[in-house]
């Protein structure tokens, strides 16, 4: 019986910018670039683009929701016909949720140094089914900048430090706690919840994350208009900054955050460690001359290149900056031409 939403859940979709507006951060102009497009300065605080998205954004109960057509969002097209969308095992495991948010996001300023909570914390505390272990592939670096982001502490911080940089909102000392891990085009970083972080400025990046927007954030003022409340998700400060890894990361481990991708075959690469894979997968697909892909439910970022996408019921073409839905309905689609892309999914069921 075809529904309303048959027709998206058969076919690969080129989806439109999705910029939730006023974003506590600058940024935007480097997703505008990726995107071939032109950048409107109106609103300098739209740094993040929430593609193929299910999820809200904090406190929203719709900004943030890809919408396929007027009146049909993304996560109403999804709850219609999960099987088609999603396919029958990933139903059978994780029920109508695409478990997965992917962004374009781009830092017109440093990012503040901020946490993610975990599935625990957030279950306790914020009345979340999950939290956020989130992973970056770097697409570019502003030209004249020094990229890198800082991730983990190199000593041990106790919940009483913690908690003074918190009140007197001493970012240079956050920051001198934290490993440096330096980032370029084609960087990968995995960020597991609680694991302090902060990115530099000028930096494009496709981010893979658990589907929330919950972050708690070890600094906020000068942010936008960021207030205690905000940075604490609306918790008590020492109860938020109960969340924080404040443990002593050895050099070691955080350069396995950042490990070289996971060869597939020939032509595919698994972008990140395989702790990520309980959250979700990425690949980068190198696209010379034909690459076939099996059946599932993905958001595609075209990286380089022009290539058509084939599949049962036609063709799609698309080209660098593109990015595309493609449900799992679509079954086997192979990609014709020379390019790159990477191919975000679900965990495996």
């Amino acid at each position: 019986m075809s529904t309303p939403s048959s027709r998206w859940a058969t076919a690969p979709t080129v989806l439109e910018p999705n910029q939730p507006a006023d974003r506590p951060y600058r940024g935007g102009e480097g997703i505008a670039t990726f995107r071939r497009g032109e950048y409107d300065a109106t609103d300098p605080h739209t740094p993040e683009d929430f593609v193929g998205s299910t999820t809200t954004v904090h406190g929203s109960a719709t900004v943030g929701l890809t919408t396929l057509e007027p009146g049909l969002t993304l996560r109403d097209a999804i709850l219609d016909d999960p099987v088609a969308f999603l396919g029958q095992e990933h139903v059978a495991a994780y029920g109508a949720d695409a478990m997965l948010l992917v962004k374009l996001l781009h830092t017109g300023e440093r990012l503040f140094v901020h946490l993610h909570p975990s599935d625990g914390f957030a279950a306790e505390h914020l009345h979340d089914a999950r939290g956020k272990t989130e992973a970056w592939a770097v697409v570019a670096v502003q030209d004249g900048v020094d990229g890198f982001a800082a991730v983990g502490f190199h000593r041990p911080v106790s919940a009483e430090e913690a908690a003074r940089w918190f009140v007197e909102q001493d970012a240079d000392a956050m920051l001198d706690a934290m490993h440096r891990v330096p980032l370029a085009a084609g960087s990968t970083l995995l960020v597991p919840a609680g694991v302090p972080h902060a990115i530099g400025p000028g930096i494009t990046l496709v981010e893979l994350q658990q589907p929330t927007d919950l972050s708690i954030l070890l600094e906020w003022d000068g942010y936008n208009g960021l207030t205690v409340d905000d940075a604490t998700l609306g918790i008590d400060p020492a109860t938020a900054l109960a969340a924080l890894d404040g443990r002593a990361w050895d050099a070691s481990e955080v350069a396995s955050l950042a490990a070289a991708p996971r060869p597939v075959r020939a032509d595919v690469e698994q972008l990140f460690p395989s702790e990520a894979d309980r959250f979700f997968r990425a690949e980068r697909v190198h696209v010379s001359g034909s690459s076939r892909l099996e059946a599932a439910y993905s958001i595609v970022v075209v990286t380089e290149g022009v290539f058509d996408v084939r599949y049962s019921g036609g063709s799609l073409s698309v080209a660098a900056g593109d990015t595309v839905l493609v449900p799992f309905g679509a079954g086997e689609v192979e990609l014709v031409g020379e390019g790159v892309l990477i191919r975000a999914m679900p965990p495996l069921p």
